[in-house]
């Protein structure tokens, strides 16, 4: 049977001495801020979500998960799962985001390390993509959300399988001009009118094409230029209990990269919501773009 055709609740595997204990994947909320909004979720996703969820229609938001000392990728080639420790909470959480997405954006590097990889709901949580199939229906969004890569220079991985699905490659006109003739005919390709990639234009061009709730996952790099042309309202941050350090023989990125603000220009944040399994945190933040501004 498969995940479309029925519901059976994902389980994971407790380690213990002799025995091969299952307990139901469910997260536990900490806090929630006085009146966040909720949407009611399709059962299965409320029960592991514990409860629900709501992003505004119009709201940029980024998904990452770190170590506890702020390392997003090792640096070696390694996808994401190791950071998350191959946590099957953390692929839920990118699941349940990514179902609230009419577009998914990251950049080339990321598409690079990740070839095999679909940037969709079902994708990266199977057990859940009746429930995530449901409830992209109820929102009137199409099966899928819009895989969007960034680059400038046109260097892509044209044989990643997301492009052969379709997607959506946006670039300047030199990287339109390298990329002529190389994609698959599924996946089509933007010019942008600056020669760098503006994120707010990125975001006005996908909003104008009914794309209004944009998700991000990067990298650090594509974060902090968004960041830093404050297009993004709210952060989805899991952390991984789990340390890898840095060294000038091993650099590391961290979460926001290409990026750095001056001691008055700091960025506040509002947390919105704390949930936690085993000894995986997943917080929501609320960007405050300035005094006044918690938009």
């Amino acid at each position: 049977m498969s995940a479309r055709q029925g519901y059976r609740h994902p389980t994971i595997t407790a380690p213990s001495s002799g025995s091969k204990e299952e307990r139901l994947l469910r997260l536990t909320t900490l806090f929630e801020a006085p009146g966040l909004a909720t949407h009611t979720l399709p059962d299965e996703l409320a029960a592991s979500y514990d409860g629900g969820l709501a992003i505004p229609k119009g709201t940029v938001y980024a998904n990452f998960v770190t170590t506890l000392d702020g390392v997003t990728a090792l640096g070696d080639g390694s996808p994401p799962s190791v950071i998350s420790g191959s946590s099957e909470a953390d692929r839920f959480v990118m699941g349940l985001l990514r179902a609230w997405a009419g577009a998914v954006v990251i950049g080339a590097g990321t598409i690079h390390a990740e070839q095999k990889h679909l940037w969709t709901p079902e994708y990266v949580y199977p057990p859940m993509a009746g429930g995530f199939a449901a409830f992209r229906a109820s929102l009137g969004l199409p099966d899928s959300p819009l895989l969007v890569v960034l680059t400038r220079s046109g260097n892509v991985a044209v044989g990643a399988a997301a492009l052969e699905r379709g997607a959506m490659v946006v670039t300047t006109a030199s990287g339109a001009a390298k990329l002529r003739g190389k994609v698959p005919s599924a996946t089509t390709v933007r010019t942008l009118m600056s020669d760098r990639l503006d994120p707010a234009e990125v975001v006005a061009m996908l909003r104008r094409e009914g794309h209004s709730t944009i998700l991000s996952e990067g990298g650090p790099r594509v974060f902090g230029s968004f960041l830093r042309s404050k297009e993004v309202d709210e952060l989805f941050l899991t952390l991984a209990p789990r340390m890898a350090g840095r060294s000038k023989a091993v650099p590391r990125l961290g979460l926001v990269e290409d990026m750095a603000l001056g001691s008055k220009e700091l960025l506040d944040a509002e947390l919105l919501s704390a949930k936690r399994e085993a000894s995986h945190l997943f917080m929501r933040y609320r960007l405050i773009r300035s005094k006044g501004d918690a938009r």
